[in-house]
């Protein structure tokens, strides 16, 4: 029986904006066919939760016929769930056949999440180890004298169905078919790690329009996620209080300035009028951003105190990096600012890094700086033409 692989691109669907990626594949070489934003009034959704299910099946239809690049011909999409609404975990199992698993998984599940388990929809997968300290002899396994757990790290995956059921909903009256939904957190990991394996813990940071996710990936898989209300929206409205400006005036100075300008006044020397402008910007984010480093610190700690054993080398412990992405993640300043502050290396994340050959990091169309917007998006696109969805 001949399967055919349907093309599927990626559907980032956000509070207030949904964003579209198509890939291409040419002679095994990836790059990008379509891509577009879509604004989503307030209201429509709402913390995650859709509210008005008919206008935005029509905002997706008319975002798919109005993408700019290649028309989309196909009807197969895979699109992002909240993460504000996703409760995910790696729990590990002893070892067991595949048909055993899936019970196991499902039985395991009630003990972490907090609804009942016919009120969710759950995912699993299997996280191979990078780094095995566990040799195992088990004929069963065909596995003499190999180094080998004696147990399965699995990753689990629950949203609600009363939150997802819209979704699908939508989709279908946009005509579209769901080949896949998927975590945002799941999108950015495999937009933003290298053959998505890390040697050591690693903290992604979605600075995004409403919310901030922080996201922690380690060897194969992402380990523990959380979101917070802190956003490069909040830091918009912050601006225009302080400064008595109207919200798009308040937005054109955050792009302009940033963060970094305060620290180059003193070397430019510039003219006094402007130098309080920007130090008033920098002086208005401050309680933001110590908010967001204590949020990120008391993340950082809980990781510590609950990471499992990750089958990481022996030097792989403690989170190596920061990577930012989302659109929140352009401001100026913020990469060096978090690097201080926290003490652990910060750079921006490059969502191209497993479609385009590197050191690449943007296409003609989609500047870098754009583009850490798109970051799930991408992911998303990635997992439409890489894997093989039901038709």
């Amino acid at each position: 029986f001949l399967t055919l692989k349907p093309e599927a691109f990626g559907l980032d669907i956000s509070d207030l904006s949904l964003k579209i990626i198509k890939l291409k594949k040419k002679r095994g070489v990836l790059s990008l066919a379509s891509f577009g934003e879509t604004e989503i009034k307030p209201g429509i959704i709402r913390a995650g939760e859709i509210k008005d299910e008919k206008k935005l099946a029509e905002i997706i239809k008319e975002a798919v016929k109005s993408v700019k690049g290649e028309k989309i011909k196909t009807k197969y999409v895979v699109a992002s769930l909240p993460e504000e609404k996703a409760f995910l975990q790696v729990i590990t199992l002893p070892k067991m056949s595949e048909e055993d698993l899936k019970s196991a998984v499902i039985y395991e599940a009630e003990n972490y999440i907090p609804l009942p388990i016919d009120q969710v929809y759950l995912d699993s997968q299997i996280v191979p180890p990078v780094y095995n300290q566990l040799p195992e002899r088990s004929e069963g396994w065909r596995s003499t004298n190999v180094l080998r757990p004696d147990h399965f790290d699995v990753l689990i995956a629950a949203l609600p169905k009363k939150t997802v059921d819209p979704y699908l909903s939508c989709l279908k009256s946009a005509g579209l078919k769901p080949g896949a939904l998927e975590i945002e957190s799941l999108a950015i990991g495999r937009a933003l790690i290298k053959n998505e394996l890390t040697t050591s813990p690693v903290l992604l940071i979605d600075i995004g329009a409403t919310r901030t996710s922080f996201i922690i990936f380690s060897g194969h898989a992402l380990r523990f996620t959380s979101s917070i209300p802190v956003s490069s929206g909040n830091f918009t409205e912050i601006i225009s209080k302080a400064l008595g400006i109207d919200l798009a005036e308040a937005e054109k100075l955050k792009i302009k300035y940033g963060l970094e300008e305060k620290i180059q006044i003193k070397i430019k020397g510039e003219k006094i009028e402007k130098e309080k402008e920007k130090g008033k910007i920098f002086e208005a984010l401050v309680p933001a951003l110590v908010d967001l480093i204590q949020q990120i610190k008391r993340y950082l700690d809980y990781y510590q105190t609950h990471a499992f054993h990750e089958h990481l080398p022996p030097n792989g412990k403690g989170v190596s990096k920061i990577l930012l992405c989302g659109g929140g993640a352009n401001l100026k300043g913020l990469t060096d600012f978090l690097s201080l502050q926290l003490k652990i290396p910060t750079e921006l994340g490059n969502p191209w890094i497993n479609i385009l050959p590197e050191p690449q990091k943007e296409v003609r169309e989609l500047p870098f700086e754009e583009s850490l917007k798109y970051t799930t998006a991408l992911g998303l696109a990635l997992r439409g033409i890489k894997e093989k969805l039901p038709l």
